[in-house]
């Protein structure tokens, strides 16, 4: 087995910078410089990218402390293409973030230009207790999974 710890997540967005803001505003994110200006043979040879840049910056995530993992935004140039957002695409879904109040923390994101995607539900996890959760976007429509636990 591989000796490893949890470091980030990508999200490649088409404007780092307005979803960093966001991500900031909504969960408290926090920036982790420096900022990444990254391009030349070395990131051409890793991505398989002609002619590939990235710009964009590491955000803590909330909960863990000034050594806990990170949301790393990048933007790419060029770009890729955008794809639609399904819960069920294979490879990564979503990100979650553990809130006191589901409704609440959906109003926020609404508010602050994300969008809708499904509808607020608790459902019991035996074992486990009940889960309050809904899944709305980021304003780049992004899924992101709002929970909230009680006891059973």
């Amino acid at each position: 087995m591989i000796q490893a710890e949890y470091a980030h997540t990508n999200l490649i967005a088409r404007d780092w910078r307005a979803l960093v803001a966001f991500y900031e505003r909504v969960f408290g994110c926090v920036p982790v410089p420096p900022e990444r200006d990254l391009s030349g043979a070395a990131v051409e040879a890793a991505t398989v990218i002609p002619g590939a840049a990235i710009r964009g910056i590491h955000l803590r995530l909330p909960g863990y402390g000034d050594s806990g993992p990170t949301l790393e935004v990048f933007q790419y140039h060029p770009a890729g293409s955008d794809g639609e957002p399904l819960i069920h695409r294979r490879g990564f879904g979503h990100i979650a973030f553990r809130v006191p109040d589901v409704a609440a923390a959906r109003a926020e994101v609404l508010a602050a230009g994300g969008s809708d995607y499904g509808a607020i539900v608790s459902l019991p996890v035996p074992g486990a207790g009940v889960v309050t959760f809904v899944y709305v976007t980021d304003p780049e429509g992004n899924i992101i999974e709002l929970q909230s636990w009680s006891p059973a």
